[in-house]
């Protein structure tokens, strides 16, 4: 079940907006009143810009602008379109990631320096970044995107899992750091949803039957779930929640 929240006034970032939770967040933010700027890589750029084109006739201002998160001048070009735009940030929400999986004897090192550039790096990054912004204005909110599989051990995981569970780590570091300057960092930690990149499992009948009986609910999530549970985090009923980590899979761990 959907709900809003009065975000009216605010400006957020939504990073990995392309598709999946990015996409959704964005969209539940805007309907909830917020101006957002969303971002994803250069590779999808069309779905970026229709999904800006969506919220701008939502009646919400919207830019999209490209970059990869993983490289500090795209994260600065970034920055400057976002106060171009809005002149200042309120919220980063930081969805972008890579699910590749292998056991670990045959986990390549390319495939390892690309898990932990986007979903560890990444963040590291565009935190770093925004929260001089953010400083500045004495005031933000970051929201980071894990896995339950930060607190989890499943076969094929451990390099996906290692950067989640890092990324839970670095969420908690912020927060206690950007505290001072009126700042919150938290970091949600979802389990099965239905995204393309889970599309593995939800589109094969016999894997989506043993993956919704782990569940305790009895089904996998929808984008949208997820999304609920940033717009609690970025609602001011959770203005004395900061530094920690939300768990959203059903029951599952």
């Amino acid at each position: 079940m959907d709900f809003t929240v009065d975000l009216e006034g605010r400006v957020a970032v939504v990073t990995g907006a392309g598709g999946g939770i990015g996409r959704a967040v964005a969209m539940q933010l805007a309907s909830s009143g917020a101006d957002v700027a969303v971002t994803d890589t250069h590779q999808r750029v069309e779905p970026l810009c229709e999904l800006a084109a969506e919220i701008s006739q939502m009646g919400r201002k919207s830019i999209a602008s490209t970059a990869d998160v993983t490289d500090r001048t795209d994260i600065d070009h970034l920055i400057g379109d976002v106060l171009n735009a809005f002149g200042a940030v309120d919220l980063l929400v930081n969805v972008a990631g890579v699910y590749l999986t292998d056991p670990i004897m045959e986990y390549s090192e390319s495939a390892w320096d690309k898990t932990m550039a986007v979903n560890l790096k990444g963040p590291f990054l565009t935190c770093q970044a925004f929260s001089k912004v953010m400083c500045e204005q004495r005031q933000g909110n970051i929201i980071n995107i894990a896995s339950d599989s930060a607190i989890d051990v499943a076969e094929g995981d451990g390099p996906y899992a290692s950067s989640k569970s890092a990324l839970v780590t670095l969420t908690r570091h912020i927060a206690r750091e950007m505290g001072e300057h009126n700042i919150r960092a938290n970091v949600i930690a979802p389990g099965w949803v239905k995204t393309d990149m889970t599309s593995f499992v939800w589109s094969d009948p016999h894997l989506l039957e043993e993956a919704e009986a782990g569940v305790p609910l009895g089904f996998l999530a929808e984008p949208e779930d997820i999304g609920n549970v940033v717009l609690f985090l970025a609602s001011g009923a959770s203005r004395y929640v900061n530094g920690q980590l939300i768990v959203a899979n059903g029951g599952r761990v």
